[in-house]
């Protein structure tokens, strides 16, 4: 009987205890206090956007008190000067997935939030923005709104889907069903390898727009032309309007055992690069060795700069000879500007020790940038 009661009055003592937690337990906490300052860009910041795919801007603001409101998420918000941010025309993740009270905005994806707020292509307008505090399903926007003052990169509203080079500077001269494709890189980004000849008159088309550069943008309704004769990698950026040429001098086959290049490739035409040579592997104490990869020497600014070496090597990292039922894959090539003897490499089957074949290098528009070698 003595145990019994022992026993109750503890269960009895433990009761409003277990209560207590139980009225804690999984009680969801809605609180949550709104950003109270803006710290960076100060209100009123001009910015001329740049196309370089390392311009960027940082944006900072004060964190909520985590004492009071417990860890918060971010979310920045822009909007038109007029508006009042219940329907922003962008909202964005802090960095971190938005637990931290900053993030940085590169120069490119600013210049399409302006566009979306109207600021048209080379204009001058101005972005507000602001931050919410988030924590589940709550949200609350801050009180503070900054303004940045934005200058539009010169590119286009409608991008292309496909964009070709025709004119008579052009492999295919005027007649567009031999006009070379460009390479769709990235949603209206586009880069080609092609030969022009200097003097000569070219433009790029999408079938229903024509476009030329000039002083290093995209413009519409024009034609282009070069210096010299050559075979230029061209990249067009129509959500920006940058673009660049870069002549391109040769391509070598590049031999990792002996460190140098064995042979060049000469240029055939619509971005082939081709040629007959005999390659015999290197006696090694642990066998032959076979490694080779492709080096390009370019020379950028149209031709005015330098020349400098650039490396062709693999898209998917190997150490294995191929054989027969190698999937293509493994020929797929990257551009490094790393120049190294050993890495990014690829292996010579064994049947071409020593013996003629053909090498082949594709920087055309209907795949991925690849070569083959054949019997």
């Amino acid at each position: 009987m003595k145990k019994f009661i022992n026993i109750s009055t503890i269960s009895l003592l433990l009761f409003p205890m277990l209560i207590s937690c139980s009225d804690n337990m999984g009680k969801t906490d809605k609180s949550l206090d709104a950003v109270s300052t803006l710290v960076e860009p100060a209100d009123g910041k001009e910015v001329v956007l740049e196309a370089s795919n390392t311009a960027s801007v940082y944006f900072e603001w004060a964190a909520v008190d985590e004492e009071s409101s417990g860890t918060a998420l971010y979310q920045i918000a822009f909007d038109k000067p007029e508006g009042d941010f219940s329907s922003p025309v962008y909202l964005l993740n802090s960095d971190n997935n938005g637990f931290q009270n900053h993030v940085t905005i590169s120069h490119k994806l600013l210049n399409q939030i302006a566009g979306l707020a109207g600021i048209g292509t080379s204009e001058t307008g101005i972005l507000k923005w602001t931050v919410f505090s988030t924590k589940g399903l709550k949200k609350i926007k801050s009180s503070a709104e900054n303004g940045i003052t934005i200058t539009r990169l010169a590119g286009f509203e409608v991008v292309p889907i496909d964009v070709y080079v025709t004119g008579e500077a052009s492999e295919g001269g005027t007649d567009l069903s031999k006009a070379p494709k460009m390479k769709a890189v990235a949603g209206g980004e586009f880069e080609i390898y092609t030969y022009l000849k200097g003097g000569q008159s070219f433009h790029f088309t999408d079938g229903m727009r024509t476009f030329y550069t000039a002083e290093g943008l995209v413009k519409e309704n024009g034609t282009s032309t070069v210096e010299k004769d050559g075979v230029y990698r061209i990249t067009l950026d129509f959500n920006t309007g940058a673009c660049t040429y870069t002549l391109v001098n040769r391509i070598g086959f590049y031999f990792s055992p002996q460190g140098e290049i064995l042979f060049g490739l000469p240029y055939v035409g619509y971005g082939v690069f081709q040629a007959k040579a005999t390659v015999t592997f290197k006696q090694e104490s642990w066998g032959r060795d076979e490694r080779y990869k492709f080096r390009m020497f370019v020379q950028e600014n149209g031709g005015a700069d330098p020349e400098k070496e650039l490396e062709w090597g693999t898209l998917n990292s190997t150490d294995s000879r191929p054989n027969a039922s190698s999937p293509d894959s493994y020929y797929y090539m990257k551009l490094f500007d790393n120049l190294s003897q050993w890495e990014n490499k690829w292996k010579l089957n064994g049947a071409f020790d020593g013996v003629e074949a053909t090498y082949t290098v594709y920087l055309t528009a209907d795949g991925p940038y690849t070569h083959s070698i054949s019997l």
